[in-house]
């Protein structure tokens, strides 16, 4: 389906830093010994045409690009890009960027920038389809990934949620969100009850972050709600089971979080969507998603 373009940027570029030493990772896993091949082309001062091949069908949208660039600054060249990011990404093959710099440099960033590229615009696009839907069905409320995310890449995939107007949850274990999951309730009772563990996860967490626990079915939330947790994650739960025990936690703690989660996917999505229910969090936002094609074409002289 055809959705309106993603919502300005929210989130923000890594700083210079970060992204030199992503870039510097990155190509030193691609290329970890000196290439023959590299070596031949020399450098000779190259252009290059970075292109999209065919951008995801409708909805397509560039994502990427600062690490991409931070990849080819680290092997010396420089980009021009001809899409902004979170632009719409055109129909059939289209001009991207413009790659100039030594060929060698060229050859070394190529195929790393443009994995980039596929991976992070692939997560954006499949945001922005996620985000129309929803504001389709007249729901305001948030869309967000979750941290099924690919290990070393975290940070640029949860970027790109952000360029197709998602929420990228929290980052990490260490994040503004402590949250309590199904392992964690589990032991709940050789901890002294879930209100304890609630109130010791908040005293070891300090007085700057939310607590979230994770239920699945509605006595567990409002117990836990009850217990003091700022979000309920209210995990696999059927639509009709969802609405009923999100409906009952507003009721008795309106001013709680409520979240959707559990194998929500685009088809899916507006069941889960109403009127007590304030954020939606989807694992298909970037394991699922799939990589959008590009390619880079060397200038001849």
């Amino acid at each position: 389906m055809t959705c309106e373009p993603p919502a300005p940027l929210w989130a923000p570029v890594p700083p210079p830093h970060r992204l030199v030493s992503l870039a510097r990772a990155w190509l030193d896993e691609d290329l970890p010994w000196p290439d023959a091949t590299v070596g031949v082309a020399g450098d000779a001062p190259t252009r290059a045409h970075l292109l999209s091949k065919g951008g995801g069908g409708p909805g397509g949208v560039l994502a990427g690009a600062p690490f991409a660039e931070a990849v080819f600054g680290v092997s010396g060249c420089h980009v021009t890009w001809r899409v902004p990011e979170g632009g719409s990404l055109p129909p059939g093959r289209a001009l991207v960027a413009e790659v100039e710099g030594p060929a060698g440099g060229v050859l070394t960033g190529e195929r790393v920038a443009l994995n980039i590229l596929g991976r992070c615009s692939g997560v954006a696009s499949m945001a922005a389809r996620a985000v129309g839907v929803a504001r389709g069905q007249g729901w305001g409320g948030v869309v967000a990934g979750t941290r099924k995310t690919t290990p070393g890449f975290r940070l640029a995939e949860k970027y790109a949620l952000g360029v197709g107007g998602a929420d990228p949850h929290r980052g990490g274990l260490g994040g503004g969100l402590l949250l309590l999951k199904d392992n964690h309730r589990a032991l709940a009772a050789a901890a002294g009850g879930l209100e304890k563990m609630v109130l010791g996860v908040r005293r070891a967490g300090g007085f700057t972050r939310r607590v979230g626990v994770e239920c699945s079915n509605a006595a567990e939330a409002l117990e836990a709600a009850g217990a003091g947790a700022d979000i309920i994650l209210l995990d696999n739960l059927s639509p009709q089971e969802l609405h009923s025990a999100a409906a009952q936690v507003k009721a008795a703690h309106p001013r709680v979080t409520v979240e959707a989660s559990g194998g929500v996917v685009l088809g899916t999505l507006p069941q889960f969507l109403g009127p007590h229910i304030d954020v939606v969090s989807m694992g298909c936002l970037t394991h699922s998603a799939p990589a959008l094609d590009f390619a880079l074409r060397v200038l001849e002289p």
